[in-house]
């Protein structure tokens, strides 16, 4: 550790489905946050750390903001998005390269309101066509708010990541490391589990059935044959119970394969994996239901 060794947390913020995630997972070099094509796929604050020779770098991968908050699980991720804000050094704001929505005013709003430095960056910079668009599109959202830097950067195709790290620990405090060296996340393998099988689901289901379902490790073990988990997908109404089963129960059972999969490669060992499914009537709008099966009060 040097002398000018430095620490911090940057808040990775914006609205859904901008690639947050994506990022996170493409500066760590390994998967850290779920990801689909759909919103709401993050639903927790979860920290990636990141350490190198002189910083440790703490990101906090958020909940996407959402400009209609009418479910209680919607209003409750916002609260964890905006409590990650209060608690950073360095904002990362992500939006896409390609357009500027209503949204993303709405979370540059509340980005203005913390005072904290902020970098823009412009994601799926592969979408914008010709390449020349994007001196204008950087000027023009240089006048919408005093970002300390702009990185135009293609997350899934990891094209520019390396710049922006480069840039960010002169923006954190100089401080010894808050985690340990060989930590990558404040996330155990449990949970891991239920939401690599979440991400397995929204990836196999119709666009308006992810939304109410989450997944709940019941139990999770150890042993000299390798990892057991036992999960129960909840959903919120008994037509949705079939529909996640599938006919004949093919749809789970594919759901289970590839979760078991990727799990065993994880974990470095064999995995037995069992679901069930089971409803719970409006979970994701009622508080203590979210908290029963796992989600955060911020």
């Amino acid at each position: 550790m040097t002398d000018e060794f430095r620490c911090g947390f940057v808040a990775v913020v914006g609205r859904p489905n901008v690639g947050k995630s994506t990022l996170i997972n493409a500066v760590m070099g390994r998967k850290i946050s779920i990801v689909t094509n759909k919103p709401q796929t993050t639903r927790h604050r979860i920290l990636a750390v990141r350490n190198e020779a002189d910083a440790q770098v703490i990101f906090v991968d958020t909940p996407g903001i959402h400009r209609k908050a009418s479910r209680a699980m919607n209003r409750l991720m916002n609260r964890t998005a905006a409590n990650a804000l209060e608690d950073a050094d360095l904002v990362l704001f992500v939006c896409e390269a390609h357009r500027f929505t209503d949204e993303d005013k709405d979370v540059l709003r509340r980005i203005r309101k913390t005072g904290l430095p902020t970098m823009l960056v412009l994601n799926k910079v592969d979408l914008v066509h010709p390449k020349e668009r994007l001196l204008t599109i950087m000027a023009s959202m240089q006048e919408r708010h005093d970002f300390v830097e702009i990185f135009p950067i293609s997350a899934k195709k990891q094209s520019d990541v390396a710049m922006l790290m480069r840039s960010i620990p002169a923006y954190l405090q100089v401080s010894p490391p808050l985690f340990p060296d060989d930590m990558s996340t404040d996330r155990g393998p449990e949970f891991f589990a239920a939401e690599l099988i979440r991400e397995k689901l929204t990836n196999a289901l119709q666009q308006e059935l992810p939304y109410g379902l989450t997944v709940q490790i019941e139990k999770f073990e150890r042993t000299a044959e390798g990892v057991g988990v036992y999960a129960v997908v909840w959903v919120e109404r008994d037509s949705q119970k079939g529909m996640v089963v599938g006919k004949g129960g093919r749809l789970l059972k594919q759901v289970g394969t590839q979760s078991r999969q990727e799990l065993k490669a994880e974990f470095g060992c064999p995995v037995h994996l069992e679901l069930w499914v089971k409803v719970k009537d409006n979970w994701a709008d009622n508080e203590q239901d979210l908290l029963r099966l796992g989600y955060e009060s911020p």
